[in-house]
């Protein structure tokens, strides 16, 4: 492991492979009456959230509260940064209070690329711009290997807005290297120019794209990062591309469906799909504490000692 963690495209699989195994030891830990380890005591956290967040945000907070770590959240609109502070100043202000770890979300891609550059502490990419979101799909990778015992040779079709989600990137990244067959669905305006057929097989029909599928992955229409209109309605988008309950009966019987959130209800995804014994969304928050748990630790462990 490198100190930091800022994309998959560059992870090594091996240590992809020691994250969900050590977050394996984590979730057990988060199943005793006392969910509290000292594994961190002493380190310190800030979490950095430039772009609004529930699920990370929340997740992170947990798990460096879980390891015993000091936690600083970062209030964007009441910093220095409202007083026009550059992101350099800001990052070497947090940094002489001897931070240990810096978790990042910025609306730019690159913003945390270029802190692990400026910093001495340990740097998440916790969503960076439609850059990459790391450890969303290693806590996808991890659910997906709990429900179904192994990734390699599964089929998994990542539905919705491709073009503008980080989230979609770092899982092809993560399951390609785990030796998934990858299934990218999407209107052709939402498929990113120049993707290939080598990376993943392209669908513009959902019912042909999802059928005989081990795993659905549903993504939400990135309104805050469309330019143009890409759709003529969202009703439009449901009616040719949601997941419905129909659509699902195209898939593996055992299929289990998954989705980042926030959810948009009725849009890309059907609440009867949402809320059905397929579904695994909730497993996924569950697992985000213990997978982003085992990632504080392992960069803990790769950090240079003085």
């Amino acid at each position: 492991m490198e100190k930091d963690l800022l994309d998959i495209k560059s992870a090594a699989t091996a240590d992809i492979e020691l994250i969900l195994d050590t977050a394996s030891s984590f979730k057990d830990v988060l199943s005793r009456d006392i969910k509290k380890v000292p594994t961190l005591r002493g380190k310190t956290a800030v979490n950095l959230f430039f772009e609004p967040s529930t699920r990370t945000k929340t997740s992170f907070e947990l798990a460096e509260k879980r390891l015993s770590t000091d936690v600083v959240n970062f209030v964007v609109p009441t910093s220095s940064v409202a007083k026009g502070e550059t992101l350099y100043d800001t990052i070497k202000t947090i940094e002489s209070y001897g931070i240990d770890f810096i978790i990042i979300r910025h609306q730019f891609s690159g913003v945390p690329h270029f802190i692990s550059k400026i910093s001495k502490a340990s740097v998440i990419n916790a969503g960076d711009g439609i850059n990459e979101h790391p450890t969303q799909a290693l806590l996808d990778a991890f659910t997906i290997k709990e429900k179904k015992g192994a990734i390699a040779g599964l089929k998994i079709a990542i539905v919705g807005d491709i073009s503008h989600s980080r989230v979609a990137k770092s899982n092809i990244y993560c399951l390609k290297k785990l030796g998934a067959v990858i299934r990218l669905i999407a209107p052709h305006t939402l498929i990113p120019p120049g993707i290939e057929n080598d990376v993943a097989d392209i669908y513009h029909d959902i019912g042909e794209g999802i059928t005989g599928v081990d795993v659905i992955m549903t993504l939400r229409i990135q309104r805050e990062r469309q330019t143009g209109g890409f759709f003529s309605s969202t009703d439009e988008y449901f009616k040719f591309w949601g997941l419905t309950r129909k659509r699902l009966d195209k898939a593996s019987p055992d299929v289990i469906v998954m989705h980042p959130g926030p959810m948009n209800r009725g849009v890309e995804i059907a609440s009867e799909v949402a809320d059905s014994s397929h579904s695994v969304i909730n497993a996924q928050v569950t697992n985000g504490l213990a997978v982003r748990m085992a990632v504080l630790y392992l960069l803990d462990s790769a950090r240079p000692r003085n």
